[in-house]
C-alpha cells in the first residue's frame, strides 16, 4: 500500500502540530518541490536523494490502436536517484 499525502499529514500531526498546521506544512513543502522542478532546477535532499529534470528528445512512436507511425514531441521528465544512505537503509 502506498503512503498518501493524508498519511504524511497524520505523521506530521503526531509530532505535535495541529491537523490544520500539519496539512499546511505538507502542502507548502510539496508546492516548493513542484515549483523548483517546474523551473527546471534539480532538487537535492541530503540523506534521501536527488530529483532531476531531464529533457527527452523527440522520438518516433507508434499509435497502438492504428499502427500509425508518429513523432512524439520533446518533453521534460523528472528522475530520482536515491542517496547511498537511503539505499543502505532499504537494503
Amino acid at each position: 500500500m502506498a503512503l498518501t499525502k493524508n498519511d504524511i499529514v497524520t505523521r506530521v500531526n503526531d509530532l505535535g502540530f495541529t491537523q490544520k498546521k500539519s496539512a499546511e506544512v505538507v502542502e507548502s513543502l510539496l508546492e516548493i518541490i513542484k515549483r523548483c522542478l517546474a523551473e527546471g532546477e534539480d532538487l537535492l535532499v541530503s540523506g534521501f536523494g536527488k530529483f532531476c529534470v531531464k529533457t527527452k528528445r523527440p522520438r518516433r512512436g507508434r499509435n497502438p490502436a492504428t499502427g500509425e507511425d508518429l513523432i512524439l514531441d520533446q518533453r521534460r521528465v523528472v528522475t530520482f536517484k536515491c542517496s547511498g544512505k537511503l539505499r543502505d537503509k532499504i537494503n
